[in-house]
């Protein structure tokens, strides 16, 4: 994962407040709260954890303020979602973003990052010739990582 520089986050924040003013919706504090702490995470997260982090560094803001900001910083391309099968959505930034697909353990959760090697270059042109318009994709591999293999000897 790239370091976040101020470069990129002046640039992350940018492209966040253009998004806000284009969508009517006014800067609040709790919006800036929350934008500062996903810049900070890393990794995967969710929105329950981003929310307990806020409240553990006693942040002034609710829960139903981090869900709104994480559809805003979505719909302005600043994170991500991906689908891991579980109850719960996950996050990730985008401006570090190299063309990855995830693997996870089903016992610890942990997740494994891999390199995209051109899938898309063979589904893409099958799909369009159906007339699909594809949007994006992701691939997800599921099974048991080598720590946990290791504890069930």
């Amino acid at each position: 994962m790239r370091k976040v520089t101020t470069e990129v986050l002046h640039n992350e924040r940018v492209k966040f407040l253009r998004h806000l003013a284009q969508a009517g919706r006014r800067v609040s504090r709790g919006r800036e709260l929350v934008f500062d702490e996903v810049m900070r995470s890393h990794g995967h997260f969710t929105a329950e954890e981003l929310a307990k982090e806020c409240l553990q560094k006693k942040l002034k803001v609710s829960r139903p303020t981090v869900f709104r900001v994480l559809h805003d910083l979505l719909e302005a391309g600043i994170i991500r979602e991906t689908a891991f099968g579980d109850k719960h959505r996950h996050f990730e930034h985008v401006y570090d973003e190299k063309p990855h697909h995830h693997a996870q353990c089903i016992r610890c959760h942990k997740f494994i990052e891999f390199p995209d090697r051109k899938e898309d270059e063979v589904y893409h042109p099958y799909l369009e010739k159906q007339g699909f318009k594809i949007l994006g994709h992701e691939m997800h591999f599921y099974g048991i990582c080598r720590e946990c293999q290791v504890k069930e000897v």
